[in-house]
Parts: C-alpha cells; sequence; structure tokens
C-alpha cells in the first residue's frame, strides 16, 4: 500500500484489544506514547462495525478520540476487519500513503490480505489450544508420577514447579488462610524471588486471591485498581488465582503472578489453570491416601515389635535379673558387684517400658521426631548448608500436642530466617526434651545479627509461641560469630508413663 505507518490489532474472545502489533514507528516513539491503543474511536468502530472505513482525513471523523502527545499526525485512515465464520478477530490498520487517499483498490487489496489472516490466526489459535492441551496433559502425567512415587518430593512444591513451566509465570505459590479476613500464609513458593515470600504471612485483602480461597477462579482486572499481594516484593501487572479442592476440601489457593514486562493472563489461562487444579487435586488426594497407609502400616509394625518386645526381651531380662539375686544369696561376698548389675538390667527394663509405651501411644499421628526432620528435608534446598541435628532425651514422648505444634513451628520459622540472612556454611540445630523442659537451639556462622528493624515479625511470633507455654525465646551473637536462636519451654503435663 505505500504507507507509512500499519498495524494489527488482535481482540480476545470478549472483544477487547488483546494485541496491537505495529510497524513504521521506532521503539523510542514507541516508548513515549505509553500504552498502545485499546480499540477505541475509530480503530474500535472497524472491529465492530464488520465493514471496512476508509478515510481522507482521520481526525476529522467525529468518532476519533484523538491521540497521545507523542503521537505522530495521521490523516488518510484504512482500516479493514478481520473476520471468519462471523467472528471478529482483529483488524488491519494503515495510515499516511504516500497518495493523499487510500482508494478503492488499495482497499480491494487489504481485505484481500484480512481473510487470508483471519485464516492464519484462526489456524495459530486451534494450534496453540492443542499444544497448551498436550502439555497439561505431560504436566499432570508428572505432577502424578512424582507424587506417587516413594521419592515424590513435596506435595506443593511439586504442583509450584509444574505451573511455572505450564504458564510462564514469573512467580507461583500455593497460599492458605485460616478464615475469611486472617492473614495469607504463603506455604509454598516457585519462581522469581520466591524465597522472600515462601513461609511469610501477607495481611488478608479484597483481591483475587481472597476471592480464589472463597471457590472463586479469577484473573486481577486490568486497570490496576485492586490491590495485588507480594507487590512489595514482586512488582506485577498480571495475576491469576484458582482454588485447590483435595477429597471435597478447600485446602489452598494456587496463584500464579507475571511481572509487568510479560502479557497478562488470559481467560485461556485461568481455564488451563483451573483444569490443572482440578486433576491435581485427584493426585493430590492418591499420594495422601498412599501416605496414610504407609504410616497405618507402619503403626502395625510399631505395635508389633513392642509385643516382642513386652513378651521376649523384657521376660528374659527378669529372668536374668532374678538369677543374678539368687547367685548374690548364694555367694555373699559377690553381692555388692551382682546388685550393680541387677540395677543396670532394672534401668534397661524401665527404658524398653518407656519405648514399648512411645510405640503404643503413637497411632496415626506422625512422631515429632520424623516430623522435625521433614521440616529440615523441605527447607534443604533454601539452606545455604546442609543443617547438623542433634536430638537429646525421650522427643516423641515429651514434646506431644500443641508444645509439638509450636516446637515445629518454631523450627521452620527459625531455619526460615537463617535461609534469608544468615549466609552461613555451618548450621547446627539440637532439640532437647527432659521431663521438666524442651529446648530448640540454633546456631549458624554466618553474618550475625543486622542493625535492620524492619523484619521482626517473625521473631516477635517465635517468643509469642514460647510465652504461650511459659517460655521465651531469645536472638543473640555467638562468640565465634554468627548467631544463636534459643527456643525454650516449660513440659507442663509430660506424657511419661
Amino acid at each position: 500500500m505505500d504507507a507509512r505507518f500499519g498495524a494489527l490489532g488482535v481482540v480476545d474472545d470478549h472483544g477487547t484489544m488483546e494485541r496491537f502489533i505495529h510497524v513504521g514507528m521506532s521503539p523510542e516513539l514507541v516508548k513515549q506514547m505509553g500504552a498502545p491503543p485499546r480499540g477505541l474511536g475509530v480503530l474500535g468502530a472497524v472491529l465492530t462495525g464488520g465493514a471496512p472505513i476508509r478515510l481522507r482525513n482521520l481526525t476529522e471523523d467525529p468518532r476519533s478520540v484523538g491521540a497521545p502527545l507523542a503521537h505522530p499526525a495521521m490523516k488518510a485512515f484504512l482500516g479493514v476487519p478481520i473476520t471468519i465464520r462471523g467472528s471478529t478477530y482483529g483488524a488491519l490498520y494503515l495510515t499516511n500513503p504516500s497518495e493523499k487517499a487510500f482508494t478503492s483498490h488499495d482497499e480491494a487489496l487489504v481485505k484481500a490480505l484480512a481473510a487470508t489472516a483471519a485464516t492464519a490466526i484462526d489456524n495459530a489459535r486451534v494450534y496453540e489450544r492443542s499444544r497448551r492441551a498436550q502439555e497439561l496433559s505431560a504436566a499432570l502425567s508428572e505432577v502424578a508420577a512424582k507424587l506417587l512415587a516413594a521419592e515424590g518430593g513435596e506435595v506443593f512444591g511439586v504442583l509450584a514447579e509444574s505451573v511455572v513451566s505450564l504458564t510462564g509465570a514469573q512467580l507461583v505459590s500455593v497460599v492458605v488462610s485460616e478464615a475469611v479476613g486472617r492473614d495469607f500464609y504463603v506455604h509454598t513458593a516457585r519462581g522469581d524471588r520466591a524465597t522472600q515470600i515462601e513461609r511469610s504471612s501477607v495481611p488478608w485483602m479484597d483481591c483475587v486471591l481472597a476471592r480464589a480461597m472463597d471457590g472463586e477462579p479469577g484473573i486481577t482486572p486490568e486497570g490496576g485498581d485492586e490491590p495485588v499481594p507480594f507487590a512489595d516484593d514482586i512488582p506485577s501487572a498480571s495475576m491469576v488465582a484458582v482454588p485447590l479442592v483435595v477429597d471435597g476440601d478447600r485446602v489452598a489457593a494456587l496463584c500464579a503472578t507475571r511481572s509487568a514486562d510479560e502479557s497478562p493472563f488470559t481467560e485461556d489461562d485461568l481455564e488451563l489453570l483451573e483444569e490443572f487444579a482440578a486433576q491435581a487435586g485427584l493426585a493430590i488426594a492418591l499420594a495422601w491416601a498412599r501416605a496414610d497407609r504407609q504410616r497405618l502400616e507402619i503403626v502395625d509394625e510399631r505395635a508389633r515389635i513392642a509385643q516382642d518386645l513386652h513378651d521376649h526381651v523384657i521376660q528374659r531380662l527378669f529372668g536374668t535379673g532374678l538369677g543374678l539375686e539368687a547367685l548374690a544369696s548364694a555367694h555373699p561376698q559377690l553381692s555388692d558387684s551382682i546388685e550393680a548389675h541387677v540395677t543396670q538390667i532394672d534401668a534397661a527394663i524401665g527404658d524398653i517400658r518407656t519405648a514399648i509405651f512411645t510405640l503404643q501411644t503413637r497411632t496415626g499421628a506422625e512422631a515429632t521426631r520424623h516430623r522435625l526432620l521433614r521440616i529440615l528435608t523441605e527447607l534443604s534446598d533454601t539452606l545455604s548448608a546442609q543443617p547438623r541435628i542433634t536430638f537429646v532425651g525421650t522427643i516423641d514422648l515429651i514434646i506431644v500436642g500443641s508444645l509439638a505444634d509450636d516446637v515445629a513451628a518454631a523450627l521452620r520459622e527459625t531455619l526460615c530466617n537463617v535461609a534469608r540472612h544468615a549466609d552461613a556454611t555451618t548450621i547446627e540445630v539440637e532439640i532437647t526434651a527432659t521431663p521438666h523442659t524442651v529446648t530448640l537451639r540454633v546456631d549458624d556462622d554466618g553474618v550475625g545479627l543486622s542493625s535492620d528493624t524492619s523484619r521482626r515479625s517473625g521473631t516477635d511470633n517465635l517468643r509469642a509461641r514460647a510465652r504461650a507455654h511459659g517460655g521465651d525465646f531469645t536472638l543473640s551473637p555467638r562468640g565465634a560469630g554468627g548467631t544463636r536462636a534459643l527456643w525454650w519451654a516449660p513440659v507442663k503435663s509430660p506424657g511419661l508413663p
């Protein structure tokens, strides 16, 4: 057409301008003009009218809505809609031909090009949907395999990693909340700057994430009027969130975020994530059912071991002790030495009885020791060094109930702080349980305490958990460098036999 400027406008399924691809303007000029056209004025009339519009002077048309200040002057205009099977896909726009105006011959040529473009766009969209369906199927197969495998790893982490690759999001998070109006808690995050928000709390706000928590999937509306979670850490232009339902219960919200440099999420992205979340919920239910079955097998095995200890080991030790006492009566000169051995046998019997009690009272619930080890495994990828952990005392017997919950939370929060701020090469964890006190100590050789007081919420939370049991939490520098975190609480009702 020998025109100076040209553009292709593409609309989505709702008739809104989705993309505006132009030629004839320098990148610097495009940047000065700001946001691309949204399909208003004469551009929108081409989309909605279903017929070409040819003008000698664009600025004199009453439908014209003006242009940005930096926009070059445009007079002669030709716009042709791109339609197929009665649906409008977009439009071709041309301005400023070498002659003063476009001719009817020009219009006929552009209409022919628009017909070809409609077929190409339609085929491209069909191909894109087919490709994404294949990606969804492959992702779901991979998720199911990982969740059901023995080495499947942490459930929500597997989901988040799959969504990152499936949607092209910069950040994917699995968010939970105790109730409407309560803080969002980021259980798991993957992608850009995920470590900044993982295991952190975000104040409740009326947004797409809150609606997903309530069972309503959605996308952040255009215009930026609605608040966006994580905006301080991850500046974003678009967020999509869907509920994650497992075995009929909404357990979390699955949230994907794209930065301002990327194209915003579309309804196709929302539909894709909804289907993924629905199928992934079934895979999670199967994985959790398998884990429950394995725990039941462990419980049965513990019961068998406890029975064997009681029926065989203790009885034999009793017999040996009685034999030694009879030997002491027959040989008084050896009574002191034999009595020491009998005392040791009695102590061993007491330890075995304690072990039997622990084995028999740990039913379907996860043992505290295993729970703490699992937390270390979950967080090992975020830590700069593999922690060394030491258990002192009968951990599973003494640390139970709400105290076990708070010890686990304290360990998780402390290690997350080490991961975020310490940059340590050595991390040592010691958990001590006595009949009177439980102590959690975490030492690192990192950069030490910071003078920044803006992030005290984590330590305040640790201190509040300890004081709820009558204990306390302290954070202090170590003499050899680094930091020591010390959390302790009294044992008010130890579960001893």
